[in-house]
């Protein structure tokens, strides 16, 4: 434990506080916080994210190049999507980004006619700059097309019975006869994919992407079967036409299927906090830290499933680095099992408080929460 006059090293790595402050944002209040308390601290910052929204920047904090690219958003509509070239030259898309639910435009239509077109736009021109490596960060899609749109995107064509090409959406799937693969992009086949996700749904069924996420995009009861079912026939001409069969796979539902058209082109997948962890270097940040800390807008158990504060306390834990929580909110019940892994669960929330202060003051709520934890830990000036 640094004394009074030691510098104490302190690693902030937190995901973003969705509706409110970026996990660099976050980041930066919370370090605001440490030197008022320590000014002597060396303090390393290490946004996160888990491959839903905020990936994108979180990745290119350790270095690239944003890049914006008008492609058809869930509706077909054009949009500017920022992807981003990463310092070795891999590609990042996040698919909250091209279609994603937040999108008002891309919503704005029924689920059945939302399609993923724009990622295989996105995936296309990012091939034409060079990118021979990418990440896709896979959640907060709008979309349950399974990856028909991506690959179509790419040069693959739909035919029905009488020959008419098919739009990739949910309503023209079961309307497949054909699939013409020869005009795939040849590129997709030889670079590598890396899925950021934690789902590990296949793309039909019970627990398939419509059954699990399909209501949350806006698939109403009564169509989940008739959805699901016109995914398995996509799959099941598809397969054929490309020469593999993936439908089954772990990670295939995730993004309303956007993870099987990923597998169809070979993508292995990882935990999305995981490849951001590696990518900006978070255990080289560890050693010899102190301590760190970490958060974002909500705390539950479902924290401890593979999301950035999670992921960034295994990494602390196995650095023999003590990890706080310091979280928008932290569920009172969730308590006794996130204590099992956090040296002590916070938030910054001082009293009685409405949501939008909350939200409007999260920068200086963090920065006087993280000040005092830091007196609380390595004493005051």
């Amino acid at each position: 434990m640094p004394n009074a006059t030691t510098a104490p090293v302190v690693v902030i790595a937190p995901d973003s506080f969705k509706g409110s402050l970026s996990a660099e944002g976050v980041a930066n209040a919370i370090a605001e916080g440490i030197r008022r308390a320590r000014p002597n601290a060396e303090i390393r910052i290490r946004p996160m994210a888990d491959g839903g929204e905020g990936t994108l920047d979180a990745m290119l904090v350790a270095g690239g190049e944003r890049r914006l690219l008008n492609v058809r958003g869930a509706a077909s509509a054009r949009r500017d999507a920022a992807t981003g070239l990463l310092a070795d030259g891999s590609a990042i898309i996040e698919t909250a980004e091209v279609v994603g639910i937040t999108d008002p435009d891309g919503m704005a239509v029924p689920v059945t006619e939302r399609s993923t077109l724009g990622m295989g736009e996105a995936i296309r021109a990012l091939l034409d700059s060079g990118a021979r490596r990418f990440f896709v960060a896979l959640g907060g899609s709008s979309t349950n097309d399974g990856g028909a749109g991506l690959l179509v995107g790419l040069g693959l064509k739909l035919f029905d019975a009488d020959g008419n090409e098919l739009d990739p959406v949910p309503s023209s799937l079961a309307k497949i006869k054909r699939i013409d693969a020869s005009g795939l992009d040849k590129r997709a086949k030889e670079v590598e994919f890396v899925g950021m996700s934690d789902v590990d749904n296949p793309l039909t069924g019970d627990h398939g992407a419509t059954a699990i996420f399909g209501p949350q995009k806006g698939v109403a009861p009564d169509q989940i079967a008739l959805i699901d079912a016109a995914l398995a026939h996509f799959a099941d001409v598809l397969e054929p036409a490309i020469g593999i069969a993936r439908h089954n796979e772990p990670g295939a539902g995730a993004a309303g299927g956007l993870g099987f058209a990923l597998h169809m082109l070979g993508a292995r997948f990882e935990t999305g906090a995981e490849v951001v962890a590696r990518e900006i270097g978070l255990d080289a940040a560890l050693e010899g830290a102190n301590w760190l800390i970490t958060g974002e807008g909500r705390s539950d158990v479902q924290t401890l499933h593979g999301k950035a504060p999670f992921i960034a306390c295994k990494h602390a834990r196995d650095a023999s680095v003590a990890a706080s929580l310091l979280s928008g909110a932290v569920d009172p019940a969730a308590l006794p099992r996130l204590s099992e892994f956090f040296s002590g669960c916070f938030s910054p929330v001082p009293g009685p408080i409405t949501l939008d202060v909350a939200i409007r003051d999260a920068a200086r709520l963090l920065a006087n929460e993280a000040e005092q934890l830091t007196r609380l830990r390595f004493g005051g000036v």
